[in-house]
């Protein structure tokens, strides 16, 4: 009968362990980076909850704020490159970085 007390004993605190490991990476968010506009757009610079990447979400300059996005970029190593890729694509900036 000694088993039972020492399987609670034991096991409910690695249960407890894993769960709470688990809802952990349940819990991560991304975060607003900063905002901004150009010619008929505008954005928001996303980043993930490690910044590890870095994302833009456009929409129409004129747009309600609580509109859904024109349109979220995919995947930028960083902030500079996805503010080229906005610059370039959306305001019309005439950048060395843009491409011809």
């Amino acid at each position: 009968m000694k088993f039972i007390p020492t399987l609670k004993v034991a096991v409910i605190p690695v249960l407890t362990v894993l769960s709470l490991l688990s809802a952990s990476n349940k819990v991560l968010a991304d975060y607003l980076n900063s905002e901004g506009s150009g010619g008929d757009y505008r954005y928001e610079l996303w980043s993930s909850d490690d910044n590890s990447h870095y994302y833009l979400k456009v929409w129409l300059y004129e747009a309600s704020p609580d509109s859904d996005p024109y349109t979220t970029t995919t995947r930028f190593p960083s902030t500079r490159e996805a503010l080229i890729y906005f610059d370039c694509n959306y305001a019309n900036k005439n950048l060395p970085e843009c491409p011809r």
